[in-house]
C-alpha cells in the first residue's frame, strides 16, 4: 500500500503518523542504521518485461511487471501465483516477454522455453498453466534452473552438492544443441542454480547454511570442478557473477535479508574451499548481485509477491543477521530476483 497524501491532514494527526513510522523504521532495522527511504515510484511504465512465476511440478504464468507496484521493505507483499495443493511456487525469474528461458532440468539439460509460451493471465493473481510438455523431457525429468537467455558471455552451472562448471553462452543461442548436457549429475549431483558471468568476473556461491564462496570464472577447469565443499547437512542454493564492487542480496526464508559487499568478502584464488558465513540463517533461500538502483521482487510459499528498492537494504561488509524484506505470517520465502525498474527491453536472445 502506498503512502497517502498527508498534507490536508490535521498537524497533531500528520506529526503522530509520522513519528509512529519513524519508530516502525527503526524497529525494522534491528539495531542496524537505517538508510534514508527513497521515494516510491507511483507506477512503472508500461514494458515488455514479465514477472514469471514457476512451480516445481512445472506450471508457470507471467505478467508484466509494472503490475508489480513497490511496497516498503517489509511489508507483506501481493497475492500473486494460484499454485496447486502439494506444489508450492518454486521459482521467480524477470525476462523479456519476446525473449526466451534457458531450462536447466533435474538431469542437467538445457533447454530454449520462449516466454510468450507460458500463459498471462488476466491479473497478477491467476492460475498456472503447464509448460513442460513443450520440452523433450525423460520420465521424472522437471526444471531445476531458469534464466534469461543470452548469446554473451558464459554460463555457469551449481549442483547441489557444490560443483561448477562454466560454458560459452553461445552454445545455448538459437542454434545450439537441444538438450545439451551441463553436468554430469552422475557425478556432481542434480543442478542447483545458474546464471551468467563475463570472463573478468567472479562466481559467488551460497548455501542453505549462509555459507558462501567466491572465486574467479576463469579459475574453473574446461571439465568442472568442486567450487564448495559442503558438509553432509548442507547443499547449495544460489550462484550468481560479482565484481569486486558489487553487493549481493542474501535472503532468508524467515523474510530477513541483507546486502553483503564484495568489499569486505575476499575472493579466494581458486574453486575448491570451504564456505565463510555470509549470513546469520537457519535457511537461505536466494542470493543474487544487486545493485542501488535496483528492484528486488521476491516469492514466498503462499504465492506472495513483494517487490521494494534494493536500497531499502543495508549493506554491510560483515556478517550480519539481516533486516525484515517481507513480513510473513504462517509462510516463508522462497526465491528473489533483482531488476532495475528502468531497465529497457533489450534484443531478445
Amino acid at each position: 500500500m502506498e503512502r497517502p497524501d498527508l498534507s490536508q491532514v490535521d498537524p497533531v494527526v500528520r506529526g503522530y503518523i509520522e513519528h509512529l513510522e519513524a519508530e516502525l523504521a527503526h524497529l525494522r532495522a534491528d539495531g542496524d542504521e537505517a538508510p534514508a527511504e527513497p521515494p516510491l515510484v507511483p507506477g512503472e511504465p508500461p514494458t515488455s518485461l514479465n514477472v514469471i512465476t514457476l512451480s516445481r511440478a512445472g506450471l508457470g504464468k507471467r505478467a508484466p511487471r509494472h503490475w508489480y507496484t513497490r511496497q516498503r521493505r517489509g511489508g507483506m507483499g501481493l497475492l500473486d501465483l494460484e499454485a496447486a495443493e502439494g506444489d508450492p511456487p518454486a521459482g521467480l525469474v524477470i525476462a523479456d516477454e519476446r525473449a526466451h528461458l534457458l531450462m536447466i532440468t533435474s538431469q542437467a539439460r538445457a533447454f530454449r522455453l520462449p516466454v510468450y509460451y507460458l500463459n498471462e493471465p488476466a491479473t497478477a493473481r491467476g492460475r498456472p498453466q503447464p509448460f513442460l510438455e513443450s520440452l523433450d523431457l525423460s520420465p521424472g525429468e522437471t526444471w531445476a534452473a531458469a534464466l534469461p537467455a543470452q548469446t554473451q558471455g558464459y554460463l555457469a552451472v551449481a549442483s547441489v552438492n557444490g560443483h561448477v562448471r562454466v560454458w560459452p553462452a553461445h552454445l545455448f543461442g538459437e542454434t545450439g544443441r537441444v538438450g545439451a548436457s551441463v553436468l554430469r549429475v552422475d557425478e556432481t549431483g542434480a543442478p542447483a542454480a545458474a546464471c551468467w558471468a563475463t570472463g573478468d568476473s567472479d562466481l559467488f556461491l551460497a548455501t542453505r547454511r549462509g555459507l558462501a564462496a567466491r572465486f574467479p570464472v576463469k579459475s574453473v577447469p574446461a571439465p568442472g570442478a568442486v567450487g564448495l565443499r559442503l558438509e553432509p547437512d548442507d547443499a547449495l542454493v544460489a550462484i550468481t557473477a560479482v565484481r569486486p564492487d558489487s553487493g549481493v542480496f542474501l535472503l532468508g526464508a524467515d523474510g530477513r535479508g541483507s546486502i553483503r559487499l564484495m568489499s569486505g568478502f575476499s575472493a579466494n584464488k581458486a574453486p575448491g574451499v570451504v564456505g565463510k558465513l555470509a549470513l546469520k540463517t537457519e535457511t537461505l533461500v536466494a542470493a543474487a548481485a544487486v545493485g542501488g538502483g535496483d528492484d528486488v521482487f521476491i516469492l514466498s510459499r503462499l504465492g506472495k509477491i513483494i517487490r521494494f528498492q534494493a536500497s531499502e537494504v543495508p549493506a554491510k561488509e560483515g556478517v550480519v543477521q539481516g533486516v525484515i524484506c517481507m513480513s510473513l505470517r504462517g509462510d516463508h520465502c522462497l526465491a528473489a530476483a533483482v531488476g532495475h525498474p528502468l531497465a529497457a527491453a533489450s534484443a531478445p536472445a
